[in-house]
């Protein structure tokens, strides 16, 4: 066994070792600064739209990425769009990730200065340590701002002397969002009945539609001895489609919603896909002469077994673990509803494939194959790209092509070793924070 003492180590090369370990770090910062600028661009394009639900989701498959922190460069490069500061700091590696990470959880554009001369002064532990801090203030001036609008609730209802009804008050927001959306609701119901009955009509103006709108409300509540009903009664969905263009969307037929909106037939056959079937025969005036029982499209022994083999949503980087039955090819096409026919698809992959163009076949080896509307082949796991010999030799070179002059100085905080006062950061950097030190450089409160 070899024992190193003081005279055997060589400090000088140790003292190497670390500056090029810091240097390489400040020049992945700055490569890391240019990833997010090409994610937030990226995220902006909508350029993961082609079968992902976000910009995380492809990150997740393209890059391979964990899911959370596919997430946290996504929310990242999106906040470092407002932030220049923190963008320029953390491109010319004068930042951590880490540390800007951190602060953009908290940053705005009016407190951005002064967060990044906390970001320059204070080591990471510092930066998450006062970010805790300033997110505990947030959520008391949240919390104190959700009483207010609790205690300032109300509602004035009171009769005028001709005998129409005045009514002003304030709602708390979420009250104020569902009382919007019956609204919008009603609104719609009273147009749809306008519409049947007197369709060359004056439409009222918003304000009396508005009017009529809760007058319906009130009637819909008494009728129904204010029973908001179950969650299978508020949220089932009736379609009535042909079965002419459930076989083909190119024919004609109807393909509409309960109250007569119509949807496209991909749509149709998406939720026929896996929902209840009730078959009623018409003659050739429409009148309908056998009204047959309803049956589930998919029995359910055999979505038990579906939902045992695929675990889940089947399409490539897709991670969601509840899905919809797809027949991979439609019962309406002569399908048969069995397990090989068979797969198991998320909400935004089944209109993916029925509404969006995206293609899902079995192959004789009992795999599935994903084609985008393009044609090409969607892989459950895509190929690494092709790296140069000395990827780190690149990124210097591109930091140096732009001008960064990188050391093993350029991250390290202005730090003496002091004691981190918490409470006094935060009662200088916070804009709501009720103490006397605002005044003060944020320089001072390491």
């Amino acid at each position: 066994m070899e024992i190193c003492t003081p005279e055997t180590v060589d400090y000088a090369a140790l003292d190497h070792l670390g500056d090029e370990i810091a240097e390489l770090a400040a020049h992945l910062e700055a490569a890391t600064a240019r990833l997010l600028d090409l994610i937030r661009e990226f995220d902006a394009g909508e350029g993961w739209g082609n079968g992902f639900k976000s910009c995380a989701h492809w990150l997740s498959w393209r890059v391979g990425y964990a899911p959370g922190a596919a997430r946290e460069h996504v929310r990242v490069a999106r906040a470092l769009g407002t932030l220049p500061l923190l963008s320029r700091a953390l491109a010319r590696g004068q930042l951590s990730y880490a540390k800007v990470r951190e602060l953009t959880r908290v940053a705005t554009p009016e407190t951005e200065e002064r967060l990044l001369a906390l970001g320059r002064t204070g080591t990471a532990e510092h930066v998450e340590r006062i970010v805790r801090g300033w997110r505990r203030m947030d959520g008391k001036a949240e919390a104190e701002q959700s009483r207010r609008q609790n205690t300032w609730r109300a509602l004035h209802v009171y009769q005028d002397d001709d005998g129409t009804v005045r009514i002003h008050g304030r709602l708390a927001p979420e009250v104020g969002a569902l009382l919007l959306k019956a609204l919008e609701a009603a609104r719609e119901r009273l147009h749809q009945r306008r519409r049947q009955q007197a369709p060359d009509a004056d439409l009222p103006t918003m304000e009396q539609q508005q009017a009529d709108a809760l007058a319906l409300l009130a009637e819909a509540a008494l009728y129904h001895g204010l029973d908001p009903g179950t969650t299978g009664e508020r949220y089932q969905v009736v379609v009535h489609v042909d079965a002419t263009v459930l076989a083909d969307a190119d024919q004609s037929g109807q393909s509409v919603l309960e109250g007569g909106t119509r949807v496209p037939a991909g749509t149709s056959q998406r939720l026929a896909c896996d929902a209840s079937r009730v078959v009623m025969r018409h003659d050739a005036e429409g009148h309908v002469l056998e009204v047959g029982a309803r049956t589930r499209t998919i029995p359910p022994a055999l979505r038990r077994a579906l939902q045992h083999r695929d675990q889940g949503c089947r399409f490539p980087g897709c991670g969601v673990r509840f899905g919809q039955g797809h027949h991979i090819r439609h019962w309406a096409h002569g399908g048969p509803t069995t397990l090989s026919n068979l797969t198991t698809l998320c909400r935004r992959h089944h209109r993916a494939v029925h509404e969006e163009g995206y293609q899902v076949m079995r192959q004789p080896d009992g795999e599935l194959e994903f084609k985008s509307p393009y044609g090409w082949v969607i892989p459950e796991v895509p190929q690494s790209p092709e790296l140069p010999a000395d990827p780190v030799a690149v990124i210097r070179e591109r930091n140096e092509a732009n001008g960064l002059a990188l050391d093993a100085r350029t991250t390290m905080p202005g730090w003496l070793g002091e004691r981190l006062d918490v409470g006094y950061a935060i009662d200088v950097l916070h804009p709501l924070a009720p103490g006397e030190h605002r005044a003060q450089v944020a320089r001072r409160i390491l």
